[in-house]
């Protein structure tokens, strides 16, 4: 039987916070959403003990023999110019087999304090929190951080990434990466968190947001370097103007004293993932907003999770508007799925109200048959929901500024739908073990309830009870309402580019099955589901902007000896052990790509591939590890190489600028710092090939 690493240790402490992550990573990331109350008490529950018809009769899962696993080796570097370093090495498949774009020597689960790559396989920092990138800014210097620096440096804890081609510059593409919150204790010698300084805030400020930084290819391996002072990179920061746009943009919920329009916002906060969208734009997710603003007493507010009390990084005692005491519309204006144009440096970002307000995990976009935009998006809370948007116009082709500014209006008008998934098996097969039923599949159907649609000439809402204006700004009393099925934190969803199926990522719920809470269902059927799982979704004759799909679960994570995880049917002997899924990408062969955040099995946080058709279907695989208290973000595979985003590295209990617990990407006696990690074949082939 394998025997699992220990957990990971902590300075100060002991223990860790529900999900995998340290007490620092909850503080600092979401506020501590693990310890607040669930926002969502609603009693819709989950259908499925009433089933019509006969039961599916699906092939029973392939029985597999839980063995030892082989051994292989792999390659970490602590950052540029360090040493080479060998890990603790313990692997699904020692040879270098495996579907095509898959076949590279599995790294083990580890420990190790570096980003561990397979072997024959190379990597370089691409970019570090800090680096200086528009014109004027000054060399990093963490001693001295002001918030005119930070402002033209990238920022911190870079999330979501997104390459972009840049025409008429050989080798070179735009690089846009989220930058999701902010950790003072990691960034500031001597922080004291009760008191903190205008400039602390301020730096805070300009750290979060977007960056914009063109990079450059070394046509003779797959290393990506960043171009400084570049006339397209850009930052966008808390204080940045935004437009607010779509059906609620002008309401009465959205004007605050500074802004009585409400068509105005400063800044853009807590951007966890995204997508990018088929007109040359990117999109961004605003996700734990909530946890910025001071002072609520609203029940509306609550199923947000806005707190009553002070703030951790107290911005309220700075700018009045993260106070809801005083400001009570300003929190209103984030929660929103953010759209930037990485090509004009000049223009103004927007954030799409017709998208709906939660916490948005990512923002994907396919077109239907006939050019519409359909973006589907998850709200990353325990027993929330996913949700699809079916845009009403046609993209159009072309770059001239007017063919822009239409595209860029497309996410403006069309329809919002919540999820509601039903299964096929009866209650009794579904017991919160993760035993599957009988049918030997977790799976059943599914309809998209509409909340409002918008239109050029106003909006309607389909939710009883609730304007439109309400349901786009209140969006989770809307899913409330309609029945939607409550989820196990849906986070990042992926349509395949090869197949039309859309993968949902459910990272953990450990509320599940709790008393008061609700039970296990055969879309999340584990109780107290601490590893999470992946959802495979059919829309009716695959149709982007069908009302109606199929849905059956691909991966139910955990340690492959565990009886309740399930890898598609394949056997379990020859796949890594994964636990909490996040963000995921597709490569050129379809396979899906999944970052982890959280890792329940004692080893760091990784990124994973893992076929999703032919005959390896379900084969996954363990591609890299994160350092110590990092988090793997991005992901971004192309054919010649795989980029990572590293986020919060050293965010361990106890950990400080004075007492580090890592030492990545640059060594001893340097301050830990995210950054951006591109990986490539040593031989100059592709990845996985």
């Amino acid at each position: 039987m394998r025997r699992l690493l220990p957990l990971i240790g902590t300075p100060g402490t002991s223990g860790t916070h529900p999900g995998g992550r340290s007490a620092m990573t909850c503080r600092f990331r979401c506020g501590d959403a693990c310890f607040h109350e669930v926002p969502n008490t609603s009693d819709n529950t989950y259908v499925g003990d009433v089933i019509a018809g006969a039961l599916s009769r699906r092939s029973m899962m392939r029985a597999a023999a839980v063995v030892t696993v082989a051994t292989a080796t792999g390659a970490a570097v602590v950052g540029t110019g360090a040493p080479l370093a060998r890990a603790a090495t313990e692997s699904a498949d020692s040879g270098e087999k495996g579907a095509r774009g898959l076949r590279f020597t599995t790294v083990a689960p580890n420990t190790t304090d570096a980003v561990v790559i397979p072997d024959g396989y190379r990597q370089n920092v691409v970019i570090r929190w800090g680096e200086p990138i528009l014109r004027g800014a000054p060399a990093f210097d963490p001693e001295n951080q002001t918030a005119a620096a930070q402002a033209g440096q990238f920022g911190y804890n870079n999330d979501f990434l997104a390459l972009l081609p840049l025409p008429g510059e050989h080798g070179r593409q735009v690089l846009v990466a989220n930058h999701e919150y902010t950790d003072e204790i990691l960034m500031f010698r001597g922080y004291d968190a009760e008191n903190p300084t205008r400039e602390q805030v301020e730096v805070a400020w300009a750290a979060h947001g977007l960056s914009a930084v063109v990079v450059q290819n070394d046509h003779r391996t797959g290393k990506l370097t960043a171009v400084p002072r570049h006339h397209l990179n850009r930052r966008v920061t808390a204080t940045t103007e935004f437009r607010l746009t779509g059906p609620a943009a002008g309401s009465d919920l959205l004007k605050t004293s500074a802004d009585p329009t409400g068509r105005k916002v400063l800044g853009t906060l807590n951007n966890c993932s995204g997508g990018t969208t088929p007109w040359g734009t990117t999109l961004h997710g605003e996700e734990n907003f909530n946890q910025y603003f001071a002072n609520s007493s609203r029940a509306t507010d609550k199923r947000y999770g806005i707190g009553t009390g002070a703030t951790e990084r107290k911005w309220e005692r700075f700018d009045k508007r993260f106070d809801v005491a005083q400001e009570p519309n300003e929190v209103h204006r984030f929660g929103y799925v953010v759209e930037f144009d990485p090509y004009d440096p000049t223009s103004t970002p927007r954030k799409h109200t017709a998208l709906g307000r939660f916490k948005h995990e990512a923002a994907t976009v396919r077109l239907t048959e006939d050019g519409r935009p359909v973006v589907y998006t998850g709200d990353d809370e325990r027993f929330d929901y996913f949700y699809k948007f079916v845009g009403s116009k046609r993209m159009k082709k072309g770059s001239s500024r007017a063919v822009r500014e239409h595209n860029l209006s497309l996410l403006d008008e069309g329809t919002l739908y919540v999820a509601k998934l039903t299964g096929d098996s009866p209650a009794t097969d579904i017991d919160g073990s993760g035993k599957l039923p009988a049918d030997g599949e977790f799976d059943g159907s599914g309809e998209w309830i509409p909340l409002a649609t918008a239109t050029a000439d106003g909006a309607v809402s389909h939710v009883d009870g609730m304007t439109a204006e309400e349901v786009f700004v209140f969006t989770r009393l809307a899913g409330d309402k309609v029945g939607a099925t409550k989820m196990d934190r849906p986070e990042d969803i992926q349509p395949s580019p090869h197949t039309g199926k859309v993968y949902v990522v459910l990272t953990n719920n450990s509320n599940r099955g709790k008393t008061g809470f609700a039970a296990a269902d055969e879309a999340n059927p584990r109780n107290a589901n601490k590893h999470g799982h992946i959802l495979e979704l059919t829309e009716r004759g695959n149709r982007a902007e069908s009302t109606t799909f199929a849905w059956s679960l691909f991966l139910v994570a955990g340690d492959p000896a565990d009886p309740a995880t399930y890898f598609a049917g394949f056997p379990k002997d020859k796949v890594s052990p994964i636990s909490c899924p996040d963000n995921v990408a597709f490569d050129s062969y379809g396979n899906l790509w999944i970052s982890t955040d959280g890792n329940q099995l004692g080893s760091h946080d990784g990124l994973f591939g893992v076929a999703t058709k032919g005959e390896r279907r379900g084969e996954l695989k363990q591609f890299l590890t994160v350092p110590t208290g990092a988090e793997t973000c991005g992901p971004l595979v192309q054919d010649r190489r795989v980029l990572v985003a590293v986020q919060h590295p050293g965010e361990i209990d106890g950990a400080s600028v004075e007492k580090p617990a890592s030492v990545w990407p640059d060594g001893p006696g340097k301050i830990v710092r995210p950054a951006v990690v591109a990986v490539w074949r040593a031989d100059g082939c592709d990845v996985g090939v």
